[in-house]
């Protein structure tokens, strides 16, 4: 009698994993085809993951630019430089590669962004180095993003 019961038990758990395996793969699936859509994105279309989902944008704020900028300098610079390739990516001209959203939401969120969403996972493989996250506020990421609105491409 035990041994019916310890093989019903074992034939249980044989189905259901092979279930399990079918639901993996189903998620997986869905998981490759999300990536796929977001690289085909338009990239000023992409908000990135994160807590920003929407930034309203005025007339630049010369005292916000000048406070980014001064964040920028003692936060970002190690790593960015304004018109040229560093460790990561060139700033001048951004705000024409990305939304305001995505830009913040790379500040704010980067362990996220370059697991979840495919532009960043594309400056990961593309740099090798991850953003570093500095623990910014969303104010302050908002006071760099206003001081990245003045940096035109060059």
């Amino acid at each position: 009698m035990k041994l019916r019961v310890i093989v019903f038990a074992a034939t249980l758990a044989l189905i259901a994993s092979c279930g399990n395996n079918d639901t993996k793969k189903e998620e997986n699936s869905k998981k490759q085809v999300e990536q796929t859509e977001a690289i085909n994105l338009d990239p000023m279309q992409d908000k990135g993951v994160g807590p920003i989902t929407s930034v309203k944008l005025d007339a630049i704020d010369e005292t916000m630019v000048a406070d980014g900028k001064a964040l920028f300098k003692t936060k970002c610079s190690a790593c960015h430089k304004v018109s040229k390739r560093f460790v990561g990516p060139a700033m001048a001209g951004i705000t024409e590669r990305r939304t305001p959203e995505w830009i913040m939401n790379m500040i704010l969120n980067p362990e996220v962004m370059v697991t979840q969403n495919a532009a960043a996972k594309k400056l990961l493989a593309e740099y090798l180095s991850p953003m570093a996250n500095q623990s910014l506020t969303e104010e302050e990421a908002r006071l760099i993003l206003e001081y990245f609105r003045t940096l035109n491409a060059k």
